[in-house]
């Protein structure tokens, strides 16, 4: 995350013979030029002057709507400040061990605090991600920065320059104007300039929420939404490369319709957990008679006769590698043709069948997806003389069905150029799509291939990119502007948060200037500590993922 520099130090001397760390006033050089530069062992910047007269003209010509606007944003800005610093010492507390009570913010807090969302373990960030990222931190800080400018060429401070920089390793962007002219103004007119970005910021955010929200009215000339998720790309490394192609449409999780990208995420994400935490409970328990909520597939006993059963060992079924281990969910009463009752099998021990999963799947479903099912016979399903099989699922893995379709322009060659499945993976296909079985992890695999909730009308298969790359962008756009409103909202040295502090000390306490200064000085050295342990803490925590 690009971090915004201050464009102000509040306790540099008055003397042009002392710098400060980032400058604040134009050189002789860059009067003289629209560009310049200015570089130290720390430091090193790239000003733009070009802009200085029709900023602020423009802030002039509507001087009285925009105190207006920003004399809101300053109640906004107080109110973030407050709650983040508060969300800050919770989080301090927390990493500290301090706090008390049954309340837990979890990974919430840190999720406010830092306006990222919560890391999926086990995947990283792509390189489309990165340049997301870039593009939303460029329009961000733009935001920011605007909302600086308009809000002093408004009250009728000139802006010096604009500058792009790097402080030690930490880029980032500042507008310069002149502090000695800003101090000979009330309290209040500094309190808007500081929290202009800020509310910017917030505004940006709520730009994107809104556009997000209505993207499906926006796109509808050109995009229809709303039906099922398209595939866009399958990379060679997710565990779904040769099962889907990019053009296929993904029907539905276990009989469960999916209707667009985000449902697909969170469907996968729920499944999994729900199904795991049974496996588990099934394997702590030990109780060889329960599957819980498991569904099945009817499997006649003539099908049955012709496979090899094995015994449960230990705690590993023994299967050939081409078929996949099966568990009797429930059944009528069957007599095998060798004479003995399937009931009397059961109580030698528990029976896993190896099936190849492509003939099961075919099957007719069975079984109890809201309850528990035993393998004592009763609430079966399927016909007399056949068996309600449920396939067998290791610890850390679940077995789910995902049914899809081909585009029709090209589902007869996606058949003839899909690569070979796997051998554990049961398909069942028509000409145009089918349904196929993953065994696994199943939330990384929904995040391993790339979904559109939004399929076009006409044009070439290219423009079916364009929407996802516009969710995108609004979506790492709103979570950068956050975490730049947040950032800057802490009582931390160099960012907005400082003079925000200071200036709010000024206009609503009566304070003497020494002991204002005191109280600033000791805040920021507290907010900073704090916000130090806390990110060290969150840096640890994604170092373990």
């Amino acid at each position: 995350m690009e971090v915004e520099g201050r464009r102000i130090r509040r306790f540099a001397p008055q003397r042009p013979s002392h710098r400060t760390l980032l400058p604040l006033h134009a050189s002789s050089s860059s009067n003289s030029s629209n560009f310049s530069n200015t570089v130290s062992c720390c430091y090193c910047d790239y000003k733009i002057s070009s802009f200085n007269k029709p900023l602020f003209h423009f802030g002039r010509r509507y001087s009285r709507f925009f105190k207006l606007w920003f004399s809101i944003g300053v109640g906004f800005a107080l109110s973030a400040c407050l709650g983040v610093t508060l969300i800050l010492l919770w989080e301090l507390a927390r990493t500290l061990h301090l706090r008390g009570g049954s309340i837990r913010l979890g990974s919430f807090g840190s999720t406010l605090l830092f306006g990222l969302p919560p890391l999926v373990p086990g995947l990283s960030l792509s390189l489309a991600d990165v340049g997301y990222a870039c593009v939303s931190t460029i329009i961000s800080v733009f935001v920011h920065e605007f909302g600086h400018a308009i809000s002093a060429t408004s009250e009728g401070i000139q802006i010096e320059y604009i500058a792009i920089f790097i402080a030690i390793l930490f880029p980032g962007a500042l507008v310069a104007f002149n502090y000695e002219l800003l101090q000979t103004f009330p309290h209040l007119t500094a309190l808007r300039v500081y929290s202009a970005g800020i509310w910017h910021n917030a505004i940006c955010c709520a730009a994107c929420g809104l556009a997000l929200f209505f993207l499906p009215m926006i796109l509808f000339p050109f995009y229809s939404s709303g039906h099922n998720p398209m595939v866009l790309d399958v990379p060679a490394t997710s565990p779904l490369s040769g099962y889907l192609a990019p053009g296929d449409v993904i029907l539905s999780i276990d009989d469960v319709a999916i209707r667009n990208a985000q449902e697909w995420l969170k469907l996968s994400t729920l499944t999994y957990n729900a199904k795991l935490d049974n496996v588990n409970l099934s394997h702590r328990s030990g109780d060889l008679e329960i599957v819980n909520k498991m569904k099945g597939y009817c499997v006649p006993s003539f099908m049955m006769e012709e496979i090899k059963i094995t015994k449960f060992l230990g705690n590993q079924h023994v299967c050939p590698s081409e078929l996949t281990a099966f568990v009797k969910l429930c059944s009528v009463n069957v007599t095998l043709h060798d004479g003995q009752n399937e009931t009397d099998r059961l109580k030698n021990g528990r029976s896993m069948y190896c099936i190849n999963a492509k003939d099961v799947v075919k099957r007719n479903r069975c079984g109890d997806d809201s309850g528990l099912a035993t393998l004592k016979g009763g609430g079966c399903t399927c016909a007399q003389d056949e068996f309600c099989l449920a396939p067998v699922q290791e610890p850390g893995s679940v077995w789910v069905e995902i049914a899809y379709s081909s585009s029709s322009h090209e589902c007869l060659s996606h058949e003839q150029n899909r690569f070979p499945f796997s051998e554990t993976a049961g398909v069942k296909e028509t000409n145009c799509g089918g349904t196929f079985i993953f065994v696994g992890d199943v939330v990384s695999m929904a995040h391993s291939i790339k979904l559109t909730s939004y399929q076009p009308r006409w044009g070439p298969q290219i423009v079916a990119y364009f929407p996802s790359i516009l969710e995108r962008i609004l979506i790492w756009t709103f979570h950068a502007s956050l975490a730049l409103a947040l950032l800057n909202g802490l009582p931390v040295y160099f960012l907005d948060g400082e003079s925000i502090l200071d200036a709010t000390l000024s206009h609503y306490t009566s304070l003497s200037p020494r002991k204002r200064k005191k109280v600033l000085r000791l805040c920021l050295l507290g907010g900073s500590l704090a916000s130090i342990i806390v990110c060290f803490r969150e840096l640890l925590h994604l170092s373990f993922f």
